[in-house]
């Protein structure tokens, strides 16, 4: 694997870098071995996951989030431990799923939104404002009133990353965040994302979106196959997985 070059210029020097750290990381699920040994430094403002369903990208994102402990092994966040400290996980990172179905909890909007705020322990009404003040920043006033299950997926898709940006985070992870919706609303949404003045990671299995990434990892099976540029990892990817022959029982 390639060594992060952390001396590289990157394109917005407004963003501030993040670092992720894990240290010998291992991971089972329903006994089934994600991570074993997995060891990763790297500072980045715009970081792309690439790799093949159960390679370990959602699991890696869950890692970084805190919402998932290793076995074993050490994961950190600019420092820190982002499971064990989870009011400061949930203040400095956001995180957008694939399904917004499966993260919006409240009736309406202005409720969703407002969330994030209330449990850092914003009063109601403080929480109110600060809900109104983010959808005015993405240009959805009118929303706040709305029920959430009265959005298109689109809209609720940009409800899940309005509610991921409400503590003001520094960095944002994206779980196939756009994936199933077609192309103009992903276009969209993108415009949205890429306007955000906030240090991402993203998993996708757009290749057309992660050759917009600074940077990328190719995850294979639970480990860092490649890291690098999109260029070339994108064209190391693609060679690899054309030339595979998939069998009925491996799709």
């Amino acid at each position: 694997m390639s060594r992060p070059d952390t001396s590289r210029q990157f394109r917005n020097p407004l963003i501030v870098p993040q670092r992720i750290e894990l240290t010998d990381v291992r991971l089972t699920l329903d006994d089934r071995v994600v991570f074993d040994g997995l060891s990763l430094s790297c500072e980045f403002r715009d970081l792309g996951l690439i790799g093949r369903n159960g390679a370990g990208k959602s699991q890696l994102l869950r890692l970084i989030a805190g919402l998932t402990s290793p076995d074993s092994g050490l994961v950190r966040v600019n420092g820190y431990d982002p499971a064990k400290n989870r009011r400061r996980t949930t203040g400095e990172i956001g995180f957008v799923f694939q399904n917004p179905d499966h993260a919006l909890l409240f009736p309406t909007v202005i409720e969703e939104v407002g969330f994030g705020p209330s449990s850092h322990g914003a009063s109601k009404a403080k929480a109110a404002e600060t809900a109104r003040s983010l959808l005015e920043r993405f240009d959805v006033s009118a929303w706040s009133d709305r029920l959430v299950h009265s959005l298109s997926q689109g809209q609720k898709h940009l409800l899940g990353l309005i509610c991921a940006c409400a503590n003001d985070p520094a960095l944002l992870l994206l779980d196939e965040a756009f994936a199933g919706l077609d192309l103009p609303t992903s276009l969209g949404l993108r415009r949205v994302l890429d306007s955000l003045p906030l240090a991402k990671i993203e998993a996708s299995h757009d290749l057309a979106a992660l050759a917009g990434r600074e940077r990328l990892l190719w995850l294979d099976d639970g480990r860092i196959r490649l890291d690098g540029s999109p260029n070339e990892v994108l064209t190391a990817y693609r060679r690899t997985m054309e030339a595979q022959f998939i069998a009925p029982d491996d799709l």
